[in-house]
């Protein structure tokens, strides 16, 4: 496959920015990366609460209302341009919605050429990872672990729970021409 654009899904916590970050140093070509983070970051302040935005509840729950999902259908139709316009790019993305936020991406991706990779970690050891970084709402880590691969389907998958960041991205760099 040569693909163009590589979408990277796993929970919070999973290790899915230091398999990208090595991803992008043993690939021969360069590529760009982006995080669902860094989208969630260029929101504006007053795009919070679930009604509008993107709210983080009790227990790390993730709540998004419909100006998120215009957004965010805009940031992913934006991405798969700069794969049209002849950049490669690799997405760090969470799946929250499962197979449903899969198909989203497949509306706006057309002809491109992408490779699904699916990071998959065990939730206690995500846990722990949650709690060492102390960036994220505790829980988020454990309840997002198996729920972002229901009904995904991949080309790739790889278990942070037992390889390293730069063994999984020597893996998924096997799939890329």
């Amino acid at each position: 496959m040569t693909a163009r654009l590589v979408i990277v899904n796993g929970g919070s916590s999973s290790g899915k920015t230091g398999i990208v970050r090595c991803l992008q140093a043993v690939l021969e070509e360069p590529w760009l990366a982006f995080s669902v983070d860094d989208f969630v970051a260029a929101l504006p302040t007053g795009l919070d609460g679930a009604t509008a935005g993107f709210e983080v509840g009790a227990g790390g729950a993730v709540s998004v209302g419909p100006e998120f999902t215009r957004l965010e259908a805009a940031w992913r139709t934006g991405l798969v341009a700069m794969c049209r316009a002849g950049a490669r790019v690799i997405v760090d993305d969470v799946f929250l919605g499962g197979g449903d936020s899969q198909e989203r991406w497949r509306g706006v991706i057309g002809d491109v050429e992408t490779l699904w990779v699916g990071v998959r970690c065990a939730p206690e050891v995500a846990a722990g990872r949650e709690l060492a970084r102390g960036d994220r709402a505790r829980g988020m880590a454990a309840g997002q672990a198996l729920i972002v691969h229901e009904g995904v389907k991949y080309d790739v998958e790889v278990d942070t729970s037992r390889a390293e960041s730069i063994d999984c991205a020597r893996t998924i760099a096997s799939y890329v021409s």
